[in-house]
């Protein structure tokens, strides 16, 4: 029984120890995990290029353009932004401006390149930059803020992909921005996604894009772990059970994947294999379920010494 004990206590001790190392790995680094994240899913289809119906001045590409170099090149430099732009006469690489550190100059260029051709595969690129916003937020441990920002001005010719990968956008703490320029009606994300703006001549352009920018947060996902301990101590251990299980369990990092037609199974088809994704997430939830109980044993431990 001794024995038992005392392997007991090693394992319990090599699994917080594991923990602390992967808390200070975090704390390292610091600086770079707590960026925030913006993608930019920019219309450059054929109709962009037709002028706003009250304003002829300017055409809703050339509003659209102005707007983004006006708002992109002062929000502060620490945020990380991309740029993808769909459909377009010159784009050849759907990353005119791939996620990264915001570089003012080579910005400007990128947002200025786009000529409108074409027509509005917008659930394709809402799933790409979704999944690049992703990759990043499992780089970053969860911290941060992620974001798209569609700026369109027409339905999308993939309806059936948007309306399949928005749900799995925003269920994956993602949060989705639209701005419809010029529409007719409405966009048929506006009752669906965090926010919806119209911009029916180019000042109300400028105005939605800053508006949309100056928010902060709005994700849920940056979790300060380290404040939240200090309410631990007065709490039952009911009551902090269930918020160490909010504070570890991390939003979903699986990628979205492509959407393909349906296709009815026969009945004689063998049941297939667990997938390396499946494989793999339920390796992650086997390691989060390890952290939890770590932190749960030390929790009650600290309750019971102070109850002696």
């Amino acid at each position: 029984m001794k024995w038992i004990m005392t392997a007991n206590f090693g394992t319990q001790l090599s699994l917080l120890l594991s923990l602390l190392i992967f808390s200070v790995q975090i704390c390292s680094a610091d600086d770079d995990i707590h960026k925030d994240n913006i993608v930019v899913i920019l219309d450059a289809s054929g109709s962009m290029q037709d002028k706003f119906s009250g304003d002829r001045t300017k055409s809703k590409m050339e509003a659209a353009k102005a707007a983004l170099q006006e708002v992109l090149a002062n929000i502060p430099d620490g945020t990380q932004i991309g740029l993808l732009v769909f459909s377009g006469a010159n784009i050849h690489n759907e990353w005119v401006y791939p996620l990264g550190p915001k570089d003012t100059e080579k910005l400007i260029t990128a947002i200025r390149l786009p000529q409108p051709s074409g027509d509005t595969p917008l659930g394709k690129y809402i799933r790409i930059g979704a999944n690049r916003l992703l990759e990043q937020r499992e780089k970053q441990y969860n911290y941060g803020n992620y974001r798209l920002l569609v700026v369109t001005d027409g339905e999308a010719s993939d309806a059936d992909k948007v309306k399949h990968y928005t749900p799995e956008i925003l269920n994956r703490q993602i949060r989705i921005d639209v701005i419809g320029v010029d529409m007719k009606t409405d966009h048929m994300l506006a009752n669906v996604v965090d926010s919806y703006r119209k911009a029916d001549n180019p000042g109300e352009l400028v105005a939605a894009v800053s508006q949309i920018l100056a928010e902060t947060g709005g994700t849920g996902t940056d979790v300060g772990g380290e404040d939240a301990f200090e309410y631990i101590a007065p709490l039952s251990p009911e009551i902090a059970a269930d918020l160490i299980q909010q504070l570890t369990t991390p939003p979903s990092n699986t990628s979205i994947e492509v959407k393909r037609a349906a296709v009815k199974p026969s009945p004689t088809t063998p049941q297939k294999t667990s997938t390396p994704q499946q494989r793999n997430d339920e390796k992650q939830s086997t390691v989060w379920f390890v952290i939890i109980l770590v932190v749960l044993s030390v929790i009650g431990f600290l309750v019971f010494r102070n109850r002696k």
